[in-house]
């Protein structure tokens, strides 16, 4: 129990010490991270990291999370940086709640990658926005 209690604690020092952009910053602070990359830096498993962080809650000043919500991969910019899935799939949940005609999947490609440098394919954003539960395009009405 006390070793359980340990790789816990070290998980999520490390992920806090990964993500303190997230603190101050919100979802666009988030970094990408993989359980991989916390296994490497801890010694051990991958596995052990998804046990330790599975249904475990972390109390912040931005709410109250699942470890996993830290956990992301990243997609390039053209500014040749890495940026969190996370944070990307905020930016389209507000491109959408801000539209004043329904925006296509390729018209939110185009927006992100001219206003904010993010290279992602069309069926990406599609991906995305079926994960979020938000309809497409034809099935949104315009303001």
């Amino acid at each position: 129990v006390d070793e359980r209690r340990r790789t816990i604690l070290k998980v999520t020092e490390y992920i806090f010490k990964h993500q303190r952009r997230f603190l101050d910053e919100g979802a666009e602070g988030l970094k990408p991270l993989t359980l991989e990359m916390v296994a490497d830096e801890l010694g051990v498993n991958p596995s052990t990291v998804s046990r330790a962080t599975s249904g475990k809650y972390v109390q912040t000043p931005r709410g109250i999370f699942e470890l996993k919500f830290f956990f992301s991969g990243g997609l390039p910019t053209t500014a040749g940086k890495s940026v969190s899935t996370t944070y990307i799939k905020e930016r389209i949940r507000k491109m959408i709640a801000q539209e004043e005609s329904p925006l296509s999947d390729a018209e939110i490609v185009r927006r992100l990658k001219m206003e904010d440098g993010f290279v992602l394919a069309r069926r990406t954003v599609a991906k995305y926005r079926t994960q979020m539960k938000i309809p497409p395009a034809s099935k949104r009405k315009p303001l």
